[in-house]
């Protein structure tokens, strides 16, 4: 099963979870942010498997899950998964840091009330547990289905495309997908460096064109005017 992250453009509050939505699911109490980014005496670059040859480059990976605190004396962790079928994130082969330099395989997974408790085959102890508390991980683009229904999207490939008029004047960029639980909405960069906010729906992006890079836009008149 995908991982509950793409975008639908039904104008309805996204079911899914992960990559940015409201809905995603994170242990109670714990930022969004890995706890540890600006530490330097983070231990997280000695507890990870390096990462295959070929995935190094993968620029597009989708986030299917974060670390919450330690479980234990002997390096398991509590995992909240983000995949649509919670236990498939033991499914995609090893784990993978945002920045893609670190990959965490999974040695066992058992279920608990909300989440998971996982152990990590580079996790041996507590304090190697405690390190990566709040670390979201990922998996790349590469390894996942194709979206079952045509229109949904992953955002990662939403990410990046140009959006355009019909007419072919560019507009800007996709830079980011948001949801604040009316429905996904995409935050464009524009030319001048500003940016907008539009509507995830077949009215506003009549076409989705993965291949070429762009979307097709219709905004509203007023899209622009302060």
């Amino acid at each position: 099963m995908a991982p509950r992250t793409p975008s639908q453009r039904t104008g309805k509050p996204s079911p899914l979870a992960g990559e940015g939505g409201a809905n995603r699911r994170r242990a109670p109490g714990e930022g969004p942010e890995p706890a540890t980014r600006n530490d330097p005496s983070s231990r997280l670059a000695s507890l990870a498997t390096p990462l295959p040859p070929g995935e190094r480059g993968e620029s597009k990976r989708v986030c299917v899950a974060q670390i919450g605190a330690a479980h234990g004396l002997k390096g398991e962790v509590r995992l909240w998964s983000f995949t649509e079928r919670p236990d498939a994130v033991a499914q995609y082969g090893a784990l993978q840091s945002e920045d893609g330099a670190r990959a965490f395989e999974i040695e066992s997974l058992r279920a608990a009330k909300d989440h998971f408790i996982v152990r990590f085959r580079e996790l041996n102890d507590r304090a190697a547990a405690d390190a990566l508390r709040n670390l979201k991980l990922y998996v790349p683009r590469a390894r996942l289905p194709a979206p079952e229904d045509a229109a949904t999207f992953y955002h990662a490939d939403l990410i990046g495309l140009e959006a355009a008029t019909a007419g072919g004047e560019l507009k800007g960029e996709v830079i980011a997908v948001q949801n604040f639980g009316a429905g996904d909405i995409l935050e464009i960069r524009l030319a001048g460096g500003k940016t907008a906010m539009l509507p995830f729906n077949e009215a506003a992006v009549p076409v989705v064109d993965l291949a070429a890079g762009r979307l097709v836009i219709d905004p509203p008149a007023d899209w622009l005017k302060d």
